[in-house]
């Protein structure tokens, strides 16, 4: 039961400290049980047992569970955040400063898709984010699901061209602003999807 209740300790601490961004699933189970901490399925309990109580929240992206602290969790952390060993806190501490960049950028960069109200077709949804705002979200409708994935798959890395293309488009002048070539977005975009054409 000790052990429990600093597993709850321990993500509550990680959420914390990326409260700026969401952990996925993948995320928090990596470092505990790389660590050696506890096993994969004490760590899923864990994380059922603070969504129970509220002290997280959760955001499924892409069947993809991503974990917020709430402000209950938060309160209950100040209050025993002193139970956690130290050499814990600088194992998660050390994780983020390694990792930061890449968690940030799973975490703020992402796309979702979902059945549209025509048959057959799908939304395609892209959002870039900086904390807790939404610096850009763009939604288009494709004709099938695998198009839908494909688009998901390439929104990390099609997503800066696209977010420039369409700032650029947006605050020029005139439409005939030379300040970006739309053949370069159009290049941007396929070679993407060249890049995913033998993926599943």
């Amino acid at each position: 039961m000790e052990n429990n209740f600093l597993y709850k300790l321990i993500i509550l601490y990680m959420l914390d400290r990326v409260n700026e961004y969401m952990l996925t699933n993948e995320q928090i189970v990596n470092f505990i049980t790389e660590k050696g901490y506890t096993n994969y399925f004490t760590v899923y309990n864990t994380l059922e047992e603070l969504l129970l109580k509220e002290f997280i929240s959760v955001d499924t992206i892409r069947k993809i569970p991503h974990y917020k602290i709430t402000n209950a969790g938060e309160d209950a952390l100040l209050f025993f955040e002193n139970r956690i060993p130290d050499l814990i806190k600088k194992d998660v501490l050390d994780y983020f400063k390694t990792e930061k960049i890449k968690l940030k950028y799973e975490s703020q960069t992402y796309a979702d898709y979902y059945p549209s109200s025509i048959p057959g077709e799908f939304i395609v949804e892209g959002f870039v984010k900086e904390k807790k705002d939404t610096l850009f979200n763009i939604k288009i409708a494709v004709l099938d699901e695998q198009t839908a994935k494909k688009a998901c798959d390439n929104w990390r890395d099609a997503s800066s061209s696209i977010y420039t293309f369409v700032a650029q488009k947006l605050c020029a002048d005139n439409n005939h602003s030379d300040i970006i070539n739309e053949e370069n977005i159009i290049n941007e975009v396929n070679t993407s999807n060249e890049g995913t054409d033998n993926t599943d």
